[in-house]
């Protein structure tokens, strides 16, 4: 795998950095790195070096989610939240948005970013950051802006590619985030919790062949799915059941109705998001002749997950918890 090293920040965040950890007692690994006030950490296959931000931008729910289960509420300057994210107040840290600015609900762009004085971003590969769209880490990194990106979007990163599970990407930003802020030790305190909760989970499964399962996320002339590399893929597989796509190496991506009729899911994830109630996507797939007689359609076994509950987040294991719960309801 190829390596760059990028050096990154600025004397006031090596200040900042210096405050922090003599009044927190926050210890930052590395013998230099911790002499020099920084920190060298993985942004996908790339070695970049860290000082400790405090004005981050944040791109998404899962992302916010991510900060703010760390406990670093106070770093966060702003977040950017696109019409399609739920309200933050059904968040389980509607109280920590709440602390921190609404900058926008378009998607991220490099003005944005730059009128915001943000020393840190924080989004995904093709999911906030965008070579179409003009913001990419190299080109913050011209800047002097700092990024990272959610490992488990960083399998088709040009140039740099990491690849990680969904979960184990999850665990591994925290990890990474734990590391450049300086909280290594409330970073492993929450992996070692989702690992203990998703163990428990698996523990449950039902016993036998899994269940098949089709996320639903939209589209109605070519279904939009979950495929192998999000979060819902495990969500499916460790509550016990078989994502009908999760032999695909993508994120999230078209199919045709034919290969969804195929596969015979006795079980459909509703993703709800956006302006289309889980109610009305249930509806079309009861009443379009392709789907209508599917054993999860003639049964009504439907399951509606949250939007931030799918994308790489904290939430995904409460995602993983609900959906597992109601299948072994069906189970029962």
């Amino acid at each position: 795998m190829s390596h760059r090293r990028v050096r990154l920040g600025t004397p006031a965040a090596l200040g900042a950095l210096a405050l922090l950890t003599a009044g927190c007692g926050a210890q930052v690994e590395g013998g230099t790195e911790a002499a020099t006030g920084t920190v060298t950490v993985q942004r996908c296959g790339e070695e970049v070096e860290y000082t400790v931000p405090q004005r981050a931008v944040v791109y998404e729910g899962g992302s916010a989610d991510k900060m703010f289960a760390l406990g670093l509420t106070d770093h966060v300057h702003g977040y950017v939240l696109p019409p399609a994210n739920p309200p933050v107040s059904e968040s389980p840290w509607a109280a920590e948005y709440e602390q921190v600015e609404f900058l926008s609900d378009d998607l991220l762009n490099r003005e944005l970013v730059v009128d915001a004085e943000a020393d840190f971003v924080l989004a995904g590969w093709n999911s906030g950051f965008s070579d179409e769209r003009g913001i990419t880490p190299e080109i913050l990194d011209g800047l002097g802006i700092q990024s990272f990106m959610h490992a488990e979007s960083c399998y088709n990163y040009p140039g740099f590619p990491e690849r990680h599970t969904p979960f184990e990407g999850l665990y591994t930003d925290l990890e990474r985030l734990g590391q450049i802020f300086g909280v290594e030790e409330r970073a492993e305190e929450l992996v070692a919790e989702y690992r203990e909760r998703v163990a428990a989970v698996q523990e449950q499964a039902p016993e036998g062949d899994p269940v098949p399962v089709f996320l639903y996320d939209s589209g109605t002339d070519q279904p939009f799915t979950a495929a192998s590399q999000v979060p819902a893929n495990e969500i499916i597989e460790f509550a016990g059941g078989e994502n009908v796509f999760g032999d695909l190496d993508e994120r999230w991506t078209q199919v045709g109705w034919e290969a969804v009729v195929e596969a015979q899911p006795e079980v459909i994830i509703i993703f709800d998001y956006g302006d289309q109630p889980a109610e009305d996507k249930i509806a079309f797939l009861e009443e379009y002749e392709a789907t209508a007689d599917l054993p999860a359609v003639r049964d009504d076994n439907f399951y509606i997950l949250d939007y931030n509950e799918g994308i790489s987040s904290p939430r995904n294991i409460d995602g993983l918890e609900g959906f597992a719960e109601y299948l072994r309801t069906l189970d029962a």
